[in-house]
């Protein structure tokens, strides 16, 4: 006998509360087999892929594209063989898609224990089931059919103009996709300077959902990545009373260094030896020096962590996620640069999962990467500071009295006044630089 299952959302991670449907990867009717992804989910700046913990056939989904629901909220319902606890109309008529009026868009299952799977990079190919916000609220008002629906924008994606072109009864609507540069941008060259980019960077891609008549402008609807990035720095920039310092660094011998290590490394190990990996081996040892640096703010303590685990930011043109490399302290020079190459590429790709996004203590940031030589960093709540590395400049330095030329590098602290001052912040940035300025030719990586 035919029984109808209820998937909820499940709870993912001990702080998850809710989470977005980013796209089903099934439709009404398709089967599902056991352990076979139904839908992507966003949470924490993370996508992720819920499984199916049964067999069965996707009856309805629920929960459109785009709607962020609580943990536990029924997202889609299935069929599968075996007793039946209620019959099948009175489930569906029981089950209310979440918000109001939302049009039943397409299918699979999810299970309430699953733990999240890492998913495959982002294509640029059909999108033609992946229907915003906006889109899903005017379908709505207009009583229309999305599945009727000729998307004219990127990747065959239904636009607001698509679906009142459709509602006004014109067969075609204009194309609304914003001309953009080409996926694969020239190759610029290689900078002198230190840290660079290993790739070019993606450029976003940007869909007009809606013009304004005789004025210059157009909106763009919030992805919910992008949301999550909002929500969690007005979350920073609110509750953290942030203050910042600053320091230079001569990392002439550390370059030296870099330089003689890099080719064997690379034939060695098959990943590059950057200056990160030497700047958080300095930081890490700097915290062991002064652990209050690795504490959070807990209104009537001070919360001193003993793991060192070093949130990485990681970002392309559109987005910024900070992968965690946990027990750094714990890693040789060659560890760390294994990890770094792991995680920026994995979170590059889209590959992230929700594991590698948790647990972080400190931010080390690579504002070099793309040329800068002074930031001021948000501090990743609920963190106690945010340490980036500039770019690596060569000038004029006063050494005993003459001047020459070095390879010099500024490192910007953003901390969290409740807990940190100026004097202890400047003590721990004096000992990171004396760390970074004791690397010679003769320092080991293993």
């Amino acid at each position: 006998m035919k029984s109808l299952t209820e998937v909820v959302m499940p709870k993912l991670a001990e702080s998850l509360v809710s989470a977005t449907i980013d796209r089903w990867l099934k439709q009404p009717g398709d089967s599902i087999g056991m352990y076979e992804p139904i839908c992507e989910i966003i949470t924490n700046k993370v996508n992720a892929e819920i499984p199916s913990t049964v067999n069965g056939k996707l009856v309805q989904i629920l929960v459109g594209n785009g709607e962020e629901v609580p943990v536990g909220t029924p997202i889609c319902i299935i069929e599968t063989e075996g007793e039946a606890d209620q019959p099948a109309e009175a489930a569906l008529a029981a089950a209310e898609p979440v918000g109001a009026a939302l049009p039943v868009y397409g299918s699979q299952q999810a299970a309430a224990a699953a733990t999240p799977a890492a998913v495959e990079p982002e294509f640029e190919g059909d999108m033609r089931h992946r229907y915003s916000p906006a889109v899903q609220r005017i379908a709505a008002e207009q009583g229309v059919d999305l599945s009727a629906v000729r998307g004219t924008g990127l990747g065959g994606r239904i636009t607001r103009k698509d679906v009142l072109a459709y509602a006004s009864g014109s067969q075609t609507a204009a194309p609304s996709a914003v001309p953009v540069a080409p996926a694969k941008a020239e190759q610029s060259p290689v900078r002198t300077t230190g840290l660079h980019l290993s790739e070019t960077p993606r450029i976003p891609q940007i869909e007009v959902e809606s013009e304004i008549p005789g004025r210059g402008e157009y909106f763009i609807d919030i992805t919910p990545i992008r949301n999550a990035i909002a929500r969690n720095v007005k979350q920073s920039v609110t509750e953290i009373p942030h203050a910042w310092m600053m320091i230079e660094v001569d990392v002439t011998n550390l370059v030296q260094l870099r330089n003689k290590l890099k080719d064997e490394f690379k034939k060695r190990e098959g990943v590059n030896l950057t200056y990160l990996a030497f700047v958080l081996k300095a930081v890490v040892n700097a915290v062991k020096d002064y652990p209050i640096i690795n504490s959070t703010w807990a209104t009537d303590k001070i919360i001193v962590k003993r793991d060192i685990n070093i949130s990485l930011a990681v970002g392309t043109e559109d987005s910024v996620a900070t992968p965690v490399i946990k027990n750094a302290d714990q890693k040789n020079i060659a560890g760390l640069a294994r990890e770094i190459d792991d995680l920026a590429r994995r979170g590059r790709e889209g590959k992230l999962t929700l594991n590698d996004m948790t647990g972080g203590t400190l931010t080390v940031n690579n504002t070099g990467s793309f040329g800068s030589i002074l930031s001021y960093p948000t501090i990743v709540y609920p963190q106690a500071v945010n340490l980036t590395f500039e770019s690596i400049v060569k000038r004029p330095v006063v050494i005993n009295d003459m001047i020459g030329v070095r390879s010099m590098a500024n490192m910007c602290l953003s901390l969290d006044h409740r807990i940190l001052d100026g004097v202890i912040c400047g003590r721990f940035l004096q000992r990171v630089k004396e760390n970074l300025e004791s690397f010679s030719i003769e320092t080991k990586l293993y």
